[in-house]
């Protein structure tokens, strides 16, 4: 005679619904009617059917902890109030949607006169606050950056049959992000060697806001011009008239990269045009260079190839300053070379606002850093210049470029002879045609110190932001800038930031460990002690 199993008998009941629905499931598909039918609606059937049977299996599992829950009570609850909650009270019960469809769960509550309910059930458990289960958080969180919100919510719906709201979407979006500040706080890169390069770059993009989301100054000088009807126009903006509707967010880059010294021809020749081949231009693909070889070879000179990014971070916010931003970014760096024995390069488009930044904080931190303008910022300056000499599309300029460019140390030559805002009128120059020259020449002259190319190609370092201006155009562009869209600060933060966690490979980790501080944060921080109690 077989010996009673009280654990067996258990899940025979709690799991018979589950069985019953299987054992139909089966029979339905062996009809003659299903035998009829193509593939894709037996998947279809089976894909809709089988979300109830899943669904079942879920409650009956529940409802099999709930079970042993009430057999196993006599536990010690006392919350970080210090009161001991005597009084254990069975039949609470709240929803759980799934992304098999809303299930409920049954738990004993713990209670003393005065004080709120614990539920240790939900600790196991590690329930959300919300009703939507973290399962379909992650799903948020992975359609949300893809997407706008109400493709997010369309692409879960289809997916799971779980009815989640296009808000809702945004909130479980907004949760998920809610710990990528400490996760990346709490990291330790990888070591480096002392001759590897640490390369940082921080760049600023718009982002289309609400009204109610702008920074103060933003929305004051809308207000403004609102009031005092600057614009002269009813149908379109005046020249150099923004519409005040968007607030900056802030990028930073930290990537690791070996030394490749160059020379100026790898870099750029009259008959190839400007190239820094081997950075990293997107926010996850490495660009494509054989079409510029080929070009390079049939044209005859050849570019060597220049350091290539390896380990790369990247961070954004849309709600926290450019200071801090850039003092993120500096942390990441520090993480990576505490003791400030590796070259740090800094590469940006020559802001000065984000200059001044990097400064002040380089300083703060005792390190040196050797900050560069970007390359190809400076080529287009040079571009200017050159249309004062030449006709638009005459292939003579591209020459005059090319010889103004860094091929002799001290980096790019300010337009000389013919070129020099001094000598213009003798040229046989106009006032018009003077003022790409003196643009040139100026901002040249601006940024000086940060244009020692002939240093950078010697010792092997990147001349380029094409890391930064990639994660702009994927962080940003693909996503925050998509045609409507207008946004919350709340929703904005958590895309940017889900963007950069995606784009840096660390989503999976990162959401392990979200989940272990929500549990921390939801649940054990309303107990005095820790809970033992059985899964």
């Amino acid at each position: 005679m077989q010996a009673y199993d009280p654990a067996a008998s258990q899940a025979e009941a709690v799991f018979g619904a589950a069985r019953d629905l299987f054992d139909t499931l089966v029979v339905d598909l062996g009809t003659e009617a299903m035998a009829a039918c193509f593939h894709d609606v037996v998947e279809d059937f089976v894909d809709v059917r089988g979300r109830e049977v899943l669904r079942q299996l879920v409650q009956g599992h529940l409802d099999l902890r709930a079970m042993r829950e009430r057999q196993q009570h006599s536990v010690q609850v006392t919350g970080t109030d210090g009161v001991v909650r005597r009084s254990v009270e069975p039949g609470h019960v709240r929803q759980l949607t799934t992304r098999f469809g809303r299930v409920h769960v049954e738990r004993l509550a713990y209670r003393a006169k005065g004080c709120a309910n614990l539920y240790p059930a939900d600790v196991v458990l590690n329930l959300p606050e919300e009703m939507h289960s973290h399962s379909l958080r992650k799903m948020a969180a992975v359609e949300a950056v893809r997407g706008s919100f109400d493709a997010a919510r369309d692409a879960i719906s289809k997916a799971t049959g779980a009815g989640v709201g296009k808000r809702q979407v945004e909130q479980l979006t907004v949760r998920a992000a809610a710990d990528i500040g400490a996760f990346y706080s709490a990291r330790c890169p990888q070591p480096c060697t002392d001759a590897t390069l640490l390369v940082l770059s921080v760049d600023g993009k718009g982002v289309v806001m609400r009204p109610d989301a702008l920074r103060t100054q933003t929305a004051k000088a809308a207000a403004t011009k609102a009031t005092k009807g600057g614009n002269r126009f009813k149908t379109r903006l005046a020249g150099g008239e923004k519409l005040g509707r968007k607030r900056m967010a802030t990028l930073g880059a930290v990537y690791d990269a070996d030394p490749v010294p160059r020379r100026p021809s790898d870099v750029i020749c009259p008959a190839i045009g400007p190239v820094e081949p081997s950075t990293d231009t997107g926010a996850d693909t490495i660009p494509d260079i054989d079409t510029d070889e080929a070009a390079g070879k049939a044209a005859g000179p050849t570019r060597g190839k220049g350091p290539r990014a390896c380990g790369k971070w990247l961070t954004g916010s849309i709600a926290d300053t450019s200071a801090e931003v850039v003092a993120a970014t500096f942390d990441q760096a520090d993480q990576r070379d505490p003791t400030h024995r590796r070259p740090w390069v800094v590469l940006v488009d020559g802001a000065t606002h984000q200059l001044d930044l990097i400064h002040a904080e380089a300083a703060c931190r005792g390190v040196g850093v050797h900050i560069l303008v970007d390359f190809i910022h400076v080529l287009e300056y040079l571009w200017k210049a050159a249309w004062c000499f030449h006709e638009q599309a005459d292939p003579a300029a591209e020459t005059w470029v090319a010889a103004h460019a860094p091929d002799h140390p001290g980096g790019p030559q300010r337009p000389s002879g013919q070129g020099d805002p001094a000598q213009a009128a003798t040229a046989g120059l106009s006032q018009d045609k003077r003022k790409g020259v003196e643009v040139c020449t100026g901002y040249l002259q601006a940024k000086k110190e940060y244009l020692a190319y002939d240093t950078a190609l010697t010792c092997g370092w990147p001349i380029a932001t094409g890391v930064i201006e990639g994660a702009c155009r994927h962080l940003i562009k693909d996503r925050l800038d998509i045609t409507g869209a207008r946004w919350g600060i709340d929703g904005a933060e958590a895309v940017l930031k889900l963007r950069a966690l995606h784009s840096n490979g660390d989503f999976d980790t990162y959401f392990t460990w979200h989940l272990s501080k929500e549990r921390q944060r939801v649940h054990q921080a309303r107990y005095r002690d820790d809970l033992a109690l059985a899964a």
